[in-house]
C-alpha cells in the first residue's frame, strides 16, 4: 500500500532525511515542525502513520499522544454515529532520550512503537513496514466487520408485536442478564441477538455465534470450551474455545434446544460462576461473557420429555423475547421485500429491480412457513431468474408451494393442535422440496435455506425418508409402462 506518513520533528536535517527515506520507500511524506501543526494534521484524519518526535515546540510529543488518545476515546463513546469518519493513525515515537520510562509512558498513551535516535535507515524501514502491515490488518477487519453489519444490522418493519418484543430486548441489552430468544426457524433470532449485542456496553468486544445443532456432542464440546494439548489424538497444541474467544463480549447459543444433556450440565456451570474447564484440562478458566440463547423448540415440552434441563432453562430465560412468525407480521412484508431487493443490488446479485403490485400482493397472501429467511431466498431466486426490470408473480414461484389449506384438504380435516399442524406442514414442505430436487438433499437444503447437516437432522426428527419409497418407485415404473 502507498501510505501517507506524517513526519513530526523540529530538526530540519532529521526531517529532510526521514522525508527522503519515506519517499524512497514509495510512500507520501507530510511534515510538521511542531506539535500543534502535527495535531491539526492528525485530526484531519488524512494520514496513515505518524513518526512523532517527543521533544517538540508548542506541544510536546507526549501531549500530542494524550490529546489523540482523548479524541479516540471520545470517538469510541459515540461510535454509533455513522457520520464520524475520523480514525486514529498509528504513531511511532522518535526520541533521542530513549530511557525505558519514557518509552513505556509513550506506549501506555497509545504509541505503536518507538525508535531511539540515532537509528539506521534499515531499522526505520522495518518499523514502518510493521506499522503499515498493522494498518492494513485493521482496515481488513473493518471491512469484514462492515460486511457482517450489512448482513445483520437491519431490524426492518414496524409491526406492533415485533416492536413490543424489541422494546424488551433494548431494555435488557444494557445489563448482563441472559436472554432467551424464542421463535420459529427463520424469524430473525440471530439478527436480534446481534442487535442486542450492539445495544449493549459490550458492543466493541466480539460477538460469537455457535449452532448447537450443527455438530456432534464431542465436537460441540470442543467448539465451546476448547482443549488442552494432548487431550485427544490430533490435539498438538492448546486451542481456545468460542467462549474464550468471545472474552468481554457476547456468546450466542443458537438452537440451544438441541444441545445434548451432558453439555447442558457444563453450560449450566458456566452460567452460574463464569468458569469452565477446557477438554482435557485440570485448571479452571475464568471468563467474562454475556450469553444469549435461541431456540425454535417448545422448551417446556422438552423439559417434560426429559430432553432439556429445567434448571438450565431458568438460568437462560431471565428475560424471554418471543419473535412473531412472518405470517403474523404481514404488514412488514413490503419493507422487508424492499430491504432484501436493495441488499441484493448492493451485493451485485442483480441490477435494480422493482416489485410489481401483483407480486407484492402474492407475497402478502403466502403463509411463509420458512419465515423471513424463506422470503429472502424467494426474492434472491426471483432476481436471478428475472430478465426484466420488474418482478412479477411468475418469478416468485409461490404457486408451487403448499399452503396450510392445501395440507388440510389432503388430510380431510384441519389439525387441531398448532404444533401438530405446523409439524405436518413442515414435513410436507420438506418432502416436496426433496421431490423437486430428485431427492438430492444438498440441493434441497439450499432451496430451503438450511444447512445440509440441519436438514439431515430434520429428516431424522420428523421420520422423513431421504429417498423415494419402493412403493412410489414401483408405481412410477408401472405408470411408465
Amino acid at each position: 500500500m502507498r501510505a501517507k506518513i506524517l513526519i513530526v520533528d523540529d530538526d530540519r536535517d532529521i526531517l529532510l532525511g526521514l522525508e527522503n527515506r519515506i519517499t524512497w520507500m514509495g510512500h507520501e511524506p507530510v511534515t510538521a515542525g511542531n506539535g500543534k501543526d502535527a495535531l491539526r494534521l492528525i485530526e484531519q484524519g488524512d494520514v496513515d502513520l505518524v513518526l512523532l518526535d517527543l521533544e517538540l515546540p508548542v506541544l510536546s510529543g507526549l501531549e500530542v499522544l494524550e490529546r489523540v488518545r482523548g479524541a479516540s476515546h471520545s470517538e469510541r463513546r459515540t461510535e454509533e454515529d455513522t457520520s464520524a469518519t475520523y480514525t486514529t493513525p498509528l504513531i511511532v515515537i522518535l526520541t533521542a532520550f530513549g530511557t525505558v520510562e519514557r518509552a513505556v509512558h509513550a506506549m501506555q498513551l497509545g504509541a505503536f512503537d518507538f525508535l531511539t535516535k540515532p537509528f539506521s535507515a534499515d531499522h526505520l524501514t522495518v518499523v514502518v513496514k510493521k506499522a503499515l502491515a498493522t494498518v492494513a490488518l485493521h482496515r481488513q477487519v473493518d471491512v469484514l466487520r462492515q460486511e457482517v453489519d450489512d448482513r445483520y444490522d437491519h431490524l426492518v418493519g414496524t409491526n406492533a408485536k415485533m416492536a413490543t418484543q424489541l422494546t424488551i430486548a433494548k431494555q435488557a441489552a444494557s445489563s448482563d442478564v441472559t436472554l432467551l430468544l424464542l421463535g420459529e426457524t427463520g424469524t430473525g433470532k440471530e439478527v436480534v441477538a446481534r442487535a442486542i449485542h450492539r445495544w449493549s456496553p459490550r458492543r466493541s468486544k466480539p460477538f460469537v455465534a455457535i449452532n448447537s445443532a450443527a455438530l456432534p456432542e464431542h465436537l460441540l464440546e470442543n467448539e465451546l470450551f476448547g482443549h488442552e494439548k494432548g487431550a485427544f489424538t490430533g490435539a498438538v497444541k492448546r486451542e481456545p474455545g468460542k467462549i474464550e474467544v468471545a472474552e468481554g463480549g457476547t456468546v450466542f447459543l443458537d438452537e440451544i434446544g438441541d444441545m445434548p444433556l451432558p453439555l447442558q450440565s457444563r453450560l449450566l456451570r458456566v452460567l452460574q460462576d463464569q468458569t469452565f474447564y477446557r477438554v482435557g484440562g485440570t485448571q479452571p478458566v475464568r471468563t467474562n461473557v454475556r450469553f444469549i440463547a435461541a431456540t425454535n423448540k417448545d422448551i417446556r415440552r422438552a423439559i417434560q420429555q426429559g430432553t432439556f434441563r429445567e434448571d438450565l432453562y431458568y438460568r437462560l430465560a431471565v428475560i424471554t423475547v418471543t419473535l412473531p412468525p412472518l405470517r403474523e407480521r404481514m404488514d412488514d412484508i413490503p419493507a422487508l421485500a424492499l430491504h432484501f431487493l436493495n441488499r441484493a443490488v448492493r451485493m451485485g446479485i442483480h441490477r435494480t429491480c422493482a416489485l410489481s403490485d401483483r407480486a407484492l400482493q402474492a407475497l402478502q397472501q403466502y403463509q411463509w412457513p420458512g419465515n423471513i429467511r424463506e422470503l429472502e431466498n424467494v426474492l434472491a431466486r426471483a432476481l436471478i431468474l428475472c430478465p426484466e426490470d420488474t418482478l412479477e408473480p411468475a418469478y416468485l414461484h409461490l404457486e408451487n408451494s403448499l399452503s396450510p389449506s392445501a395440507t388440510e384438504a389432503e388430510t380431510g380435516s384441519p389439525l387441531r393442535h398448532y404444533h401438530e399442524s405446523m409439524d405436518a406442514y413442515s414435513r410436507k414442505f420438506i418432502e416436496e422440496s426433496l421431490r423437486r430436487n430428485g431427492w438430492n438433499q444438498t440441493r434441497a437444503a439450499e432451496e430451503l435455506g438450511l444447512q445440509r447437516t440441519y436438514l439431515t437432522k430434520l429428516l431424522r426428527q420428523k421420520d422423513i425418508p431421504g429417498r423415494p419409497s419402493k412403493d412410489s418407485s414401483s408405481s412410477s415404473e408401472e405408470d411408465s409402462h
